[in-house]
């Protein structure tokens, strides 16, 4: 490639094509196409950069915004390993994911919480499968043109839009000069448990004639398939009441732990279509539908180690004691400092195996259908209006569930040896339990290695059949008019929205628990003809071998029960509810030499209904709630041109972040025996968000950027998943007043407020190594890296008893799912058809869940998160290349864990914090790829 004396890159032709199939796609919530330009200041873009071309179709995209956004390239999308649309933004500065075995999940925008973040397809808002909390590893990237996110929320995005936006844009024919066809084959290795990976995918679009007009046709489909294994260990940690001896109030026990042993098969399938019409270059007429379907089937071994079993039988006594080992004591040894057991390390005497064999099949799908219009009537005045029908189906059903548990004899379960010491690790030493000749005093016998000997006779065999339902509907329209006003060139937009969204929920179970049931199905209650003799495919040290449990006979015995049983409804989770919202929205856009100003209002009108069943003491009924409020949702948006290649962005806006379906909906379930009530809130407020974002931009000529910025937010009615006193009469009946009971749902909080900055630099050394003296060959190099950090404070507010004193004082606390910092660092080398490009990524500890009682063992937290990437692709021809990636180089570990300080502070005894308590760990090991693309 060679540059002008301006060194600008040759020809601008896709820079500006993507630029305006993103301004055709999303009319409502883009900025305007950029006018052309002169000749010295065009990027070209030629095929042989793939990586720095699709950074200056990105960039040209950023600059010519009238809000903050930052815009991933297609050829960006499948640079390095990102199969899903979480893992490919994540390369972007401010935004942070969350994994869930492994691969990419939730995307989270400066450190906010991921429900703050929207998902669209071509400017339509849709609803995951899960909810609110948008899912973005359903959606493969493969059928995207662009990514584009919106950090600063203007008057046209939905409300509930408060960190900001994900908008992908799907490919259109119009994007290509006429047939045009891509594909991508491939095969991979996952070093743990030796499994494979296959991906593939083909796009094929071209443009005809039609009369004066033209008509674009493109058909996409995609497929990715990774099978796996994860070592993985749990830990449940807990105040212990009896355990009163002095140190009590810093001490916590592990309640159980467990492993959970994954043997994993995840697919992505999407299907996509467009047809675009332009009859004539004023009007043009698109209809579009994307289908996408992300499928999980999990064979899960879970062995729990009951660890509190006869927990009954501590002493309660307050009296220091000797703490020297014991090895014949009178309990079971959990929670006794007396026979030398602490919180890390000890050993407990003859506890219980709940073992299960479980078998799932989710399944995830988006399929959503738009019809789409845009009409030029002259002297300034545009009509966009759409329609769209999108359904989202979250199947999280069970094949089967196997449950083994221990027998109630003593001397027939196992004595666990534990130490927790080394967090990273869970691996329980087994020996036999032994009765001495005291009836209450037992000791450990031989050591056990194969955990299946011990004796577990099948307990249960259940089958879930859950599916929830998301039908929405949206209708749009706008008004656009080019005038001038106050000296500038104006853009006026009048717009009106409709959505109702309906989330139905199906839950059927189906459990069998009889001797004379099993025999019916023909199941053994001996797990050894049940499973398989097969060694552990994983790395973790396990302290005990086990027997995979056989996934085809778990099959032929679920379908036998079918056969023979029927499913009754689990009443306590099924629900209907439905949201409407009506918007409207009134904004513009002046445009002067030194920039633009963007600013308006969007007016929304929700209205709730929810249908489910009470269960208040044992009566059963119907229930439906409604709720309805109108909020309004200002914005302005300043962006000065300080020089040609400098921008000066400041922005106001805000947005309110509602409860999620689930947390919505009526049910409500009331139990008197242990003075307990849990369900929904229809009644809670939503999340207030408001914002102010001031930054600087610098596209360095001829091509780079350099980015700083700053952002607070001020957040109001916190929502929360707490345990609180009812403070209700609603539910009062019979003579009884439930309104001291303990309520466990969703509610809102105190306020608060999230600030930081963020900073970002992409550029490569091509533009000056003429200028420098460096040879031709260095001019390969290149480097993108972002770093965003935030501060996030919310008050929590106090919790109280049943009898109505204090359980945990008001305290300040993060905001859940935020990382002090996250960032991204690449480098990369492509000359001569060779591109390559390792990519590092970090974001650290973030929390994950609050403590509402001293029974907890504090907040919960997952630690810092990194992962390093590797790609290479070499292109034969310009339209043939093959390519190699390598992922979870670093293969470090995912782990949650409990911190007691926090909490133990807010209730007045101050301790240290600590992150030695884990709750969750998970390694997943390195995967590698290698396959062929095309492009014709």
């Amino acid at each position: 490639m060679t540059y002008s004396r301006t060194s600008r890159i040759a020809r601008a032709r896709l820079s500006l094509l993507g630029t305006a199939a993103f301004a055709f796609a999303t009319p409502a919530w883009s900025q305007e196409a950029p006018a052309e330009e002169a000749p010295g200041d065009v990027i070209v873009v030629t095929g042989e950069r793939p990586i720095a071309e699709s950074e200056a179709a990105a960039l040209q995209i950023q600059k010519m915004s009238d809000s903050l956004v930052t815009v991933l390239s297609s050829d960006g999308v499948g640079r390095l390993p990102d199969q899903n649309i979480a893992q490919a933004t994540s390369r972007l500065p401010g935004v942070a994911i969350e994994r869930d075995q492994g691969q990419a999940r939730y995307i989270s925008l400066r450190g906010a919480p991921n429900y703050w973040t929207t998902l669209s397809f071509d400017g339509i808002n849709v609803v995951s499968p899960e909810g609110r909390d948008a899912r973005f590893d359903s959606i493969p990237s493969a059928i995207a043109k662009q990514v584009v996110v919106s950090k600063a929320v203007t008057p046209d995005m939905p409300g509930e839009t408060v960190s900001g936006n994900v908008n992908v844009i799907t490919r259109s024919a119009f994007n290509f000069d006429g047939l045009h066809v891509q594909g991508k084959a491939g095969i991979g290795y996952a070093e743990l448990g030796d499994r494979r990976e296959y991906e593939g995918s083909l796009v094929v679009s071209d443009r005809f004639k039609a009369g004066d007009g033209e008509i674009g046709v493109l058909v996409s489909g995609s497929f990715f398939e990774r099978n796996m294994v994860t070592d993985n260990f749990e830990i449940d940690w807990e105040r212990v009441g009896q355990d009163q001896r002095p140190g009590n109030g810093t001490r916590f026990w592990a309640r159980e732990t467990e492993n959970k042993l994954y043997r994993l098969r995840r697919r992505n399938w999407s299907v996509s279509g467009r047809l675009d019409w332009k009859p004539d270059s004023d009007n043009t007429i698109s209809l579009r539908s994307v289908y996408t379907i992300f499928t999980d089937d999990e064979a899960r071994d879970n062995y729990i180690f009951d660890m509190d079993d006869k927990q009954s039988d501590l002493s309660n006594s307050t009296d220091a004691c000797p703490t020297t080992v014991n090895t014949t004591p009178t309990t079971t040894g959990y929670a006794d400092v007396c026979i030398g057991n602490t919180p890390l390390k000890g050993t407990v005497y003859g506890i219980d195996i709940n073992q299960r064999s479980t078998l799932r099949a989710f399944r995830q799908s988006i399929f959503t259908n738009t019809l789409e219009g845009t009409h030029d009537f002259g002297e300034g005045w545009k009509v966009n209006w759409l329609g769209n029908y999108t359904e989202s189906k979250d199947d999280r059903s069970v094949v089967g569930e196997a449950r083994w548990n221990s027998p109630s004899t003593r001397s027939l379960r196992p004595t666990v040896a534990y130490d927790f010491t080394n967090p990273n690790r869970n691996t329980p030493l087994l020996f036999t339990t032994v009765q001495l000749s005291s009836p209450t005093r037992y000791t450990a016998g031989n050591a056990v290695t194969a955990i299946d000997t011990f004796t577990k006779p099948l307990a249960s065999l259940r089958l879930l059949d859950a599916v929830d339902t998301t039908k929405a509907y949206t209708g749009r329209l706008i008004v656009s008019k080019d005038t001038s006003f106050l000296g500038s060139d104006a853009t006026f937009k009048l717009g009106f929205q409709f959505d109702q969204r309906t989330k139905v929920v199906d839950e059927n179970q189906l459990e069998l628990t009889t001797a004379a049931q099993f025999n019916t199905i023909g199941l053994s209650t001996n797990y050894a003809d049940f499973s398989l003799d097969k060694a552990f495919l994983g790395a973790l040290p396990m302290g005990y071998t086990f027997r995979y449990f056989d996934t085809e006979k778990m099959r032929q015995y679920a379908d036998a029960a079918r056969e023979n049983f029927a499913f009754s409804p689990v009443t306590g989770n099924i629900y209907d509810v439905r949201e409407q919202v009506f918007a409207g929205f009134a904004m513009g856009t002046l445009r002067y030499d030194w920039g633009s100003v963007v600013g308006g209002v969007r007016v929304e009108h929700v209205k709730n209904r929810g249908i489910a069943e009470a269960d208040i003491a044992g009566t059963k009924g119907i229930v439906t709630a409604e709720a309805s409020q109108t909020l309004a949702f200002p914005s302005l948006h300043l962006n000065y041109d300080l020089a040609e290649d400098k921008k000066f962005r400041l922005s106001f806006n805000s947005g309110a972040a509602r409860a999620d379906y689930d947390q919505i909906r009526p049910n409500v379930t009331v139990n008197d025996a242990n003075e307990q009530i849990s369900g929904g809130n229809p009644g809670v407020k939503p999340e207030r968000a408001y914002g102010v974002d001031a930054y600087f931009e610098w596209y360095v000529r001829p091509q780079g950027y350099l980015m700083a910025g700053l952002f607070y937010k001020k957040v109001e009615d916190v929502l929360y998943s707490q345990r609180r006193s009812f403070g209700s009469d609603a539910l009062n009946s019979g003579g009884i007043d439930r309104s001291g009971y303990t309520f466990t749902g969703i509610a809102n909080g105190g306020n608060g407020r999230i600030f930081g900055f963020e900073v970002a630099a992409q550029l490569q050394l091509e533009p000056w190594t003429e200028q420098i003296g460096l040879p031709e060959w260095m001019g390969g190099f290149g480097v993108s890296a972002n770093l965003t950090y935030n501060d996030s404070e919310v008050t929590k507010p106090t919790v109280f008893k049943t009898d109505g004193t204090v359980s945990v004082p008001a305290r300040k606390v993060r905001l859940p799912g935020t990382s002090d910092w996250v960032y991204n660092l690449g480098a990369y080398y492509e000359k001569y058809g060779l591109s390559l490009r390792l990519q590092y990524q970090r974001r650290s500890t973030w929390l994950d869940g609050y403590a509402d009682d001293l029974t907890d063992a504090g907040d919960t937290y997952w630690a810092a998160d990194d992962e390093l990437d590797f790609s290479a692709r070499y292109a034969v021809t310009k339209n043939f290349e093959v390519y190699f990636d390598a992922s979870n180089l670093l293969n470090n570990p995912g782990r949650r864990y409990s911190e007691p300080g926090n909490l133990l502070t807010a209730t007045g005894t101050p301790t240290p914090a600590t992150d030695i308590y884990t709750i969750e760990y998970e390694r997943f090991g390195r995967r590698y790829a290698a396959g062929v693309r095309i492009n014709f």
